[in-house]
């Protein structure tokens, strides 16, 4: 996802022969540096890592029972936050159990095949929910901008082929990646500037030509990121142009309401991706990767459901619905 390292490792490529590889031992495992840097803070982070994980994983749960269960959910923008907290639980999940387990032991080291896993579901999951916010903010286009024709425009239907396409274009996505990163040898060293494998640092650890991963990435930065983040913008654009209009303070308020809370995640979720990814070279540390990768892997996934259930009535009601249920 970095645009900046990418063209980097594409300037300074200088990949090594056939016969210097071939006196090198391929590795097969590799070391997670994770926040070895701070062992002294290793079991404050491991509490607020275990803490941030478990409200991440109960309140994404919560939401996708609380939509699964009550029938006034049923409805485009739910469908679609439904789909949203699945993402969230498999992009935590394919990171925290491996970043708690480097906590608590001296050395964390991940084999070869579940670093490409880690990578892949990672990638898949993080990709989707980028594309996934993109979609939601046409939602809220056509639920605002186009209220008469909304319930036409956004069919079921329609939203699954959506929900669908996301799911199946990211996977088909990261799959490309993945197998391009699988072509790779990594001759050693085997040290991964990182709590979890990302492609970056593992780009920067091949003793073979990257140049095809370089070109991929590049066009996907330009994809997920830069076209993303713009069709997002333009339709908020139109989205508070329409407010703008609207003749009553009390239906300017009903009109932002149904959308504030996408729009707090959608810049939440962006300024993490862009503070990690869209860079300078100069400016691109493991320090700083590390930091954007707990906001959008762990605090983002967690902060979500608290976002969409603290500022909407219906969630709300649909979760006190769900308790009542689980103790009567």
């Amino acid at each position: 996802m970095n645009l900046w390292v990418e063209i980097h490792l594409i300037a300074l490529e200088t990949p090594l022969s056939p016969r210097t590889m071939s006196n090198k031992t391929l590795v097969t495992e590799f070391i997670l540096q994770g926040f070895s840097e701070h062992p002294e803070y290793h079991m404050l982070l491991f509490s607020c890592f275990l803490s941030l994980y478990s409200v991440a994983l109960t309140g994404n749960i919560l939401i996708i029972l609380a939509i699964t269960f009550n029938p006034g959910l049923h409805t485009p923008m739910y469908f679609f936050l439904f789909n949203l907290a699945t993402m969230d639980i498999i992009c935590t999940s394919s990171i925290m159990p491996k970043a708690l387990e480097g906590l608590v032991s001296e050395e964390s080291s991940i084999s070869y095949g579940a670093c490409m896993a880690q990578l892949y579901f990672l990638t898949w999951a993080a990709s989707s929910e980028l594309l996934l916010l993109t979609v939601m903010a046409y939602d809220r286009y056509a639920a605002i901008c186009h209220p008469l024709h909304y319930s036409t425009t956004m069919s079921m239907a329609f939203c699954s082929k959506l929900a669908t396409g996301v799911w199946v274009l990211c996977a088909f996505n990261t799959a490309i990646h993945t197998g391009l990163m699988l072509r790779l040898n990594f001759c050693g060293p085997n040290v991964i500037t990182h709590f979890f494998c990302e492609v970056p640092p593992l780009l920067l650890l091949s003793c073979s030509s990257t140049y095809v991963n370089s070109i991929m990435i590049v066009l996907a930065d330009a994809f997920y990121g830069i076209l993303n983040f713009l069709m997002t913008i333009v339709s908020y654009g139109f989205i508070i142009s329409s407010i703008l209009k609207m003749r009553t303070a009390e239906g300017k308020k009903k009109a932002f309401s149904t959308c504030s809370s996408h729009l707090i995640v959608v810049c939440m979720y962006y300024t993490a991706v862009f503070y990690a990814y869209i860079s300078p070279v100069s400016s691109y540390s493991p320090g700083k990767s590390k930091l954007a990768g707990v906001l959008y892997t762990i605090l983002s996934p967690t902060l979500n459901p608290l976002i969409y259930t603290l500022r909407n009535k219906e969630v709300k009601a649909a979760l006190r619905k769900l308790f009542s249920f689980s103790r009567n």
